[in-house]
């Protein structure tokens, strides 16, 4: 018990430094390319927080176990959509500019559709992964190729001073630094959630969705709300379309080159819900070209419903 309550005092401070560092940096760093912040997330913090993802997705397919790898990846996108950006635009109103959204909802919409047109028939063979593959760097070419006006100095940077007016390779070494405090801060807290949890009496399911759930999604909770915070909304929103692209994109597309994942189990709606609440965020955020606390509502209703239902059936 008392091995666990240390994991939960040392694990929330390692999230907030953690969370802190890989935004500072990820700002510095877009004013240094000359790339908007939304790119910045889209894929430096999106690539870093969909690692874990990859791991598992490819060692689940090479253990045998492909509808392991493809949940993986269904339940990240929902919860990064319904949990992320559900609790972050609770606290903080998430806004993008117009012409941002109309340049980079297409890419998320193609990677949702795409998906489950290619594994609706329970396979995914090496051709259609490396055609996936293709396509995310086709994404990475188009997000860098643009620049843009410098972003303009404002408070929000520099709310760490250290390594503060530093070139490019000290703002990366933050960013590596800060995703990974952020990503053990969040093994530590759920670790010592649940041991905590446990010692109570707490039924293993309660803990699955609820601690595990949320403890899964904490680095981009936490980036994204660190981003928000600061006013860069389209951090946080671009953390989201980020990394759901490289979910699929990356993720899916390198576990299939390397081994095709033939799928037993029924994914049919699963697919058609992550796909449905993919767009429902699209339609939010087409409205006003913000999320607030009313879309924060919705996406959690969704996300908890869809959890929710998963354990009945």
């Amino acid at each position: 018990m008392l091995t666990h309550l240390l994991y939960l005092a040392i694990g929330l401070p390692l999230l907030f430094y953690g969370g802190d560092f890989l935004v500072t940096g990820s700002i510095r760093i877009s004013r240094k390319l000359n790339i908007s912040p939304f790119i910045i997330g889209a894929t430096v913090i999106g690539f870093g927080t969909s690692a874990p993802e990859l791991a598992v997705s490819t060692l689940a397919a090479l253990a045998g176990s492909p509808e392991l790898a493809m949940g993986n990846v269904i339940g990240s996108n929902v919860a990064n959509v319904g949990l992320v950006l559900g609790m972050t635009s609770l606290v903080v109103p998430l806004t993008i500019r117009r012409e941002r959204f109309i340049q980079e909802a297409p890419p998320l919409v193609l990677a949702s559709f795409l998906v489950a047109a290619l594994t609706w028939d329970l396979h995914l063979g090496r051709l259609e992964a490396a055609g996936m593959a293709t396509l995310l760097m086709v994404y990475l070419w188009r997000a860098f190729r643009k620049k843009e006006a410098p972003l303009a100095e404002g408070i929000e940077e520099e709310e760490i001073g250290w390594l503060s007016g530093k070139g490019a390779p000290a703002q990366w070494f933050l960013i590596v630094l800060g995703l990974s405090t952020l990503v053990l801060g969040a093994k530590l807290l759920v670790d010592g959630g649940v041991g905590v949890a446990r010692a109570f009496g707490v039924s293993e399911w309660m803990i699955g969705i609820t601690i595990i759930a949320v403890g899964t999604s904490l680095p981009e909770i936490v980036s994204s709300f660190m981003a928000a915070r600061r006013g860069h909304g389209e951090i946080a929103i671009g953390n989201v379309f980020g990394s759901n692209i490289f979910n699929i994109l990356m993720v899916l597309g390198l576990t299939g080159i390397i081994k095709p994942l033939h799928i037993t189990e029924p994914i049919h709606p699963d697919l058609l819900f992550t796909t449905g609440l993919t767009c429902l965020l699209l339609v939010l955020i087409r409205l006003e070209h913000c999320l607030k606390r009313r879309d924060g509502i919705i996406l959690l209703t969704g996300y908890f419903g869809y959890v929710i239902l998963k354990g009945v059936l």
